[in-house]
């Protein structure tokens, strides 16, 4: 079975504008909940997908204090950094993170799903990430539509 691309003109010509979705991460499962907004993002449910171009949509995920860690995730996940200067590697595990900056583990693991190239950056803007629902308040001019996981 062949798939279809469109090329060039036609491609732009496909491209319709972008939505903005809601995604409550109360109770949601990390990985599941990341690999759903990498998919939005990405744009891959749309039927005018292309793999070259940015047809993604808006997400907005809310009360990411309440995302879920399955196992024994929240003891033994560690979260690496470093400095650049010798010894200079930080290890933190996530109970620790997601006790301070919750946003940033959500914001972490869908960012690792998406495509590591040259769209990344312009589809990664496209994610914004909220303690809880108080921030969904900033974008409601966009009307961001409720999406169920």
């Amino acid at each position: 079975m062949r798939t279809y691309v469109a090329k060039g003109e036609e491609a732009e010509a496909l491209k319709v504008g972008a939505n903005w979705y809601v995604v409550d991460a109360t109770n949601a499962v990390l990985g599941r909940l990341a690999t759903k907004v990498a998919r939005i993002l990405i744009g891959k449910d749309k039927p005018s997908f292309t793999p070259y171009l940015d047809s993604g949509d808006h997400v907005v995920v809310i009360n990411a204090d309440k995302v879920r860690l399955t196992g024994n995730k929240l003891e033994q996940k560690v979260y690496y950094s470093h400095s650049g200067y010798p010894g200079g590697l930080k290890a933190v595990p996530a109970s620790r993170v997601r006790g301070t900056r919750p946003e940033w583990i959500v914001r972490e693991a869908v960012l690792g799903m998406l495509p590591k190239n040259k769209l990344r950056a312009r589809r990664a803007r496209k994610l914004r990430v909220y303690r809880d629902a108080a921030g969904l308040a900033r974008h409601a001019g966009q009307k961001p539509q409720p999406i169920a996981l």
